[in-house]
């Protein structure tokens, strides 16, 4: 395994080994207690379970190296499960307001103080997981991960709202205000809204890598910028990369004289493709396609910028 990916495996099975013992505890104590709340973050925690295992196999994926069936690699694993952790997510959310509903409905439970305190812990622990995962995640470019983070801290509102539900219950409880037990099945109601807006997040960065969107503009003007300095490229045709899951392949057509070698033109594309990936660690790849490009052209194809006279 290599260095690059040590860390990323390491924040896969610490996040798999958390989700674990909270969605246990939380679950136990949410239904012994019978806390809406708590047990509607435990159910959300047990999606994690299964997300965390859905990341890790997809990261293990992602480093396997191009084959015959995969010329491109295989990247786009942690997409995918990027897209399995929304998926996931969503339908948590949807059993969370389900259950919020049908306990705001039903009588008032006694508020617990232990129930309070496993949410307390969950929400400290999970912030502590959110801003690691995230770290690591952005550090190797990890879309599970990253979403996997988004996870993290959707399961932080959620601890969140169960710590407000929990409390103001139990302060409804040494109070005599018996009707402020409600407050546990409504914040499980906006614990569930909350996690809809985390879903249609993490949903939207997986179509966007599913559909090849381009990457941001300023690494497109990065890689032009490094073109630009090759002095034998005398005009940019047309640029473009997309991800793959935690790399990049760039697409460059450029003009170079029409009476060069091939074995010039050879040289001309390692040194783009040398320049581009120097510049972005990120980019795996870099495929240079030459256009014939002569002094007395006053027209060429495309959208092409003229660099050099």
């Amino acid at each position: 395994m290599s260095d690059r990916n040590t860390p990323s495996f390491l924040a896969g099975w610490v996040n798999l080994a958390s989700n674990v013992l909270l969605t246990a505890l939380k679950i136990v104590v949410g239904v012994l207690f019978r806390s809406s709340v708590l047990f509607a973050d435990g159910i959300h925690s047990a999606a994690d379970v299964v997300a965390s295992v859905a990341t890790l196999g997809a990261m293990r994926v992602s480093i396997r190296p191009a084959d015959e069936d995969h010329p491109y690699g295989h990247g786009k694993a942690e997409v995918i499960a990027s897209g399995i952790v929304g998926v996931l997510l969503f339908l948590a959310s949807v059993w969370i307001l389900y259950h919020g509903v049908e306990s705001l409905l039903a009588p008032v439970e006694k508020a617990s103080i232990l129930p309070f305190i496993a949410a307390a812990v969950s929400l400290v622990w999970k912030q502590i997981l959110y801003l690691y995962t995230m770290r690591i995640g952005k550090k190797y470019r990890s879309k599970g991960l990253i979403a996997t983070a988004y996870d993290h801290l959707s399961d932080v509102y959620s601890s969140l709202a169960a710590v407000i539900g929990i409390g103001i219950a139990l302060i409804g409880r040494y109070t005599g205000h018996s009707n402020l037990g409600y407050a546990d099945p409504i914040c499980s109601i906006v614990v569930a809204l909350f996690i809809w807006r985390i879903t249609y997040s993490i949903s939207r960065e997986t179509i966007d890598g599913l559909m090849e969107k381009n990457v941001p503009q300023e690494k497109i003007n990065m890689y032009e910028h490094q073109i630009k300095n090759v002095r034998e490229v005398k005009r940019i045709d047309r640029i473009r990369a997309r991800e793959l899951g935690h790399y990049i392949l760039v697409d460059v057509r450029v003009g170079v004289h029409g009476d060069m070698t091939i074995q010039q033109g050879h040289d001309i594309s390692r040194v783009i493709k040398s320049a581009i990936m120097e510049t972005d660690a990120d980019v795996k790849e870099v495929l240079v396609h030459l256009n014939p490009w002569y002094k007395d052209e006053r027209l060429s194809a495309g959208s092409a910028n003229e660099i050099h006279e």
